[in-house]
């Protein structure tokens, strides 16, 4: 009998546990019996913590945090966090886990747990916040896993970043606006530009390409010389001749992120330079209008020093600066002397070469019949912009010959209107001055004139008024109607 006893109770236990662990892990018992046993853990061990603050003592972006953050919500364990954030991500299918303020996660590395808690301080007075991610490990573990925990993270994290990179667009926030989303507020970066379907000449385009490649690489020659690692642009030219475009085309072929600064909503360039990140691109749009018709009360001094002042030098590596303008004439020239513009690149009105170009991109045409008779206009004087011409294939890319004429009656009025317009050509368009070289060491990509210094607007003006000195009326009331005209 007694035999029996055991084999029943050999059965019975084993079913007993089987049921045990089904109820347990059916329901939150487990989940309170590893808080309890992490607890009684915690209580016995000493632990040390170390933070990981989203700025540095000098107000810049800690690269670190930015790493810690993509780690802790790639972990498994964030499903089991007490609190996870949901979102969307770039598919509609796909789900997003992000850990909420404040909250713990754990994770385990060689054998040893440490935990994470994601801190958020909320300053008086809307003052804004300060982040921080908070590692608890215990201090048995610290010399042995420390280093290597560090280094996995920032292998995972690189390897994530490269895996799902999405370029963003930053934009500047107005200094009155809610200080807890901080100076720059980003969107997705989808401008679909590249440089292969950029209208520009073929040489000045593999010249651009081979500037930009051999910047990537030369991190090293700029330390050497002692030189921040970046590169300032400068893209003048009409509107409507790309430059934007460019701009989108540079970013995707570097894989850099854009910031735009608007310039009326700015208090401090220093402090935005200081919330920049490497890998990126930094625009400031139509300088030249902007000085010239006051529409932002900062300072041409302070501009340029953002451009090659100390802060500019220190506030990390791998950045490209891009500044656009219609003109270069009205511009002072100490703007765009070397240290402050590397390279000058030239967007002009469309020719012959672009247009062939623009009928390939926009209507799938390498050769037409029309395009003999398109090109003796544009040898006759005639031009458009290229995004004038290009409106015009699009609104008749159904029929490549009709958008080839619509082009050749545009360019034919165009070239009437500057006829017309010649033969009433004011003083000071007929005026000519020399053009001047570049300075020193600042590259002419583009082709076009540096021919700045003394605008030939500011010629006339003194003519003028000589004229109106003079005490002959016929000859300033001639002069009146050249000018009028």
């Amino acid at each position: 009998m007694w035999v029996v006893n055991i084999f029943f109770l050999l059965f019975l236990a084993p079913c007993l546990l089987f049921v045990l662990r089904f109820i347990l892990y059916r329901t939150a018992l487990i989940f309170v019996l590893r808080i309890w046993a992490n607890w009684v853990d915690d209580r016995i061990h000493v632990h040390q913590y170390i933070k990981v603050a989203e700025l540095n003592e000098n107000g810049q972006d800690n690269q670190f945090y930015r790493k810690v953050f993509i780690y802790i919500n790639s972990l498994p364990s964030l499903e089991d966090s007490n609190f996870t954030n949901l979102f969307s991500g770039k598919k509609s299918t796909d789900i997003i886990l992000s850990l909420d303020d404040n909250q713990v996660i754990q994770d385990e590395f060689l054998g040893a747990r440490v935990s994470w808690v994601n801190e958020v301080e909320r300053l008086v007075n809307g003052g804004g916040c300060n982040r921080s991610f908070l590692l608890r490990i215990k201090k048995k573990d610290k010399r042995r896993i420390l280093r290597p925990y560090l280094q996995h993270i920032h292998t995972v994290s690189d390897d994530i970043e490269q895996r799902r990179r999405e370029l963003k667009l930053f934009i500047n926030n107005k200094p009155s606006e809610n200080p807890i989303n901080g100076r720059w507020r980003s969107v997705p970066f989808t401008h679909p530009a590249t440089l292969d379907t950029i209208a520009m000449d073929v040489d000045l385009k593999n010249k651009v390409k081979s500037d930009l490649e051999n910047f990537i690489k030369s991190q090293n020659y700029y330390h050497k010389l002692g030189r921040a690692w970046k590169r300032n642009y400068l893209l003048y030219g009409p509107s409507g001749t790309g430059k934007s475009s460019f701009i989108g085309a540079m970013a995707n072929y570097l894989n850099y992120d854009v910031y735009d600064i608007d310039l009326s909503r700015v208090s401090d360039l220093k402090l935005l330079l200081l919330q920049t990140t490497s890998k990126s691109l930094i625009v400031i749009e139509d300088v030249d209008r902007l000085i010239n018709e006051k529409l932002t009360t900062t300072t041409t001094s302070v501009l340029l020093n953002f451009m090659d002042g100390i802060v500019n030098s220190c506030c990390g590596d791998e950045k490209i600066m891009v500044f656009t303008m219609n003109s270069k004439e009205l511009i002072d020239p100490v703007m765009l002397r070397p240290g402050r513009i590397d390279v000058h690149i030239h967007f002009p009105l469309c020719d012959f070469n672009s247009f062939k170009c623009l009928a390939n991109s926009y209507l799938g045409v390498k050769e037409h019949k029309l395009f003999p008779q398109v090109e003796e206009i544009f040898h006759s004087g005639a031009t458009m912009s290229p995004a004038a011409i290009g409106e015009l294939m699009m609104v008749n890319r159904s029929s490549p010959s009709r958008a080839l004429k619509s082009v050749i009656t545009a360019l034919q009025s165009n070239g009437t209107d500057a006829k017309i317009v010649g033969k009433g050509k004011r003083l000071s368009d007929s005026a000519s001055s020399s053009p001047l070289p570049l300075p020193p060491q600042a590259e002419e990509i583009g082709g076009g004139n540096w021919k700045d210094s003394v605008p030939v607007a500011k010629e006339f003006r003194k003519l003028f008024l000589r004229l109106k000195s003079c005490k002959s009326p016929s000859l300033f009331d001639h002069d009146s109607e050249m000018i009028e005209r």
